[in-house]
């Protein structure tokens, strides 16, 4: 219920000021008043809706939802709106990403500084064999290790959601059959950078690397708006 309901209202099937009941929802998807209660109080606390006495559960404009909620973003990858999703999420990503890698130069450990390195090999590995399941993995645990490492707790709670995009492109179908094998080497570089707390040179390989992400997205950006 809360999977269907949350899809129709970011893909706008359930507008802005459309008023949601009980009722309806316990007929439509066969559920007890505690259960569609609850459904809603985990929409409500995404900002998709908001529930009032005498009006009923009212879906919110999109300047009120939660656009960092992993499922809030899976669900508008998965809607009509996926390209411009995926367009904010990359710019996201340059705005942030860089930034945090050369934080994690200066204060990861010991421990993550050599993990990275392991896990840029691995991806190497895994993306030239074409294991694109234990890639996607092993990219998502890079990406993490270096914002959790960064010393910034706010960049440090994007990991989620830089997670949910790297999913969303593979699960898509938005990446290719075999990772570009420039990208391969610039996770190395910006791993060794890490390693070696070069923080400069860590910053600018990453800047590269999702300059490179943004490039491939480019074709399909203007198919879906004609350009």
């Amino acid at each position: 219920m809360v999977d269907t309901v949350g899809r129709e209202i970011t893909d706008g099937r359930l507008p802005d000021g459309h008023v949601l009941t009980l009722d309806v929802l316990e007929e439509r998807f066969g559920v007890s008043r505690t259960v569609a209660r609850e459904g809603m109080r985990i929409l409500q606390s995404m900002g998709l809706v908001t529930s009032r006495r005498r009006v009923g559960i009212t879906v919110q404009p999109r300047d009120s939802w939660n656009v960092f909620d992993p499922r809030v973003i899976w669900w508008r990858l998965t809607g009509e709106g996926r390209d411009a999703q995926l367009r904010s999420l990359t710019e996201l990503r340059i705005a942030v990403e860089p930034l945090a890698a050369a934080a994690a130069a200066r204060n990861a450990s010991g421990e993550v500084r050599s993990r990275v390195v392991d896990l840029s090999a691995t991806m190497r590995a895994r993306g030239e064999a074409g294991e694109l399941d234990d890639f996607l993995e092993v990219d998502i645990a890079f990406h993490t290790a270096l914002l959790r490492s960064s010393g910034n707790e706010m960049f440090e709670a994007l990991a989620d959601v830089v997670a949910a995009v790297l999913r969303g492109r593979t699960q898509l179908g938005l990446m290719p059959h075999q990772p570009v094998s420039q990208a391969l080497t610039l996770h190395e570089q910006v791993a060794e950078a890490v390693a070696d707390a070069r923080s400069d040179d860590a910053e600018g390989a990453m800047r590269e690397l999702l300059t490179e992400v943004r490039d491939a997205m480019v074709p399909v950006w203007r198919r879906s708006s004609g350009g």
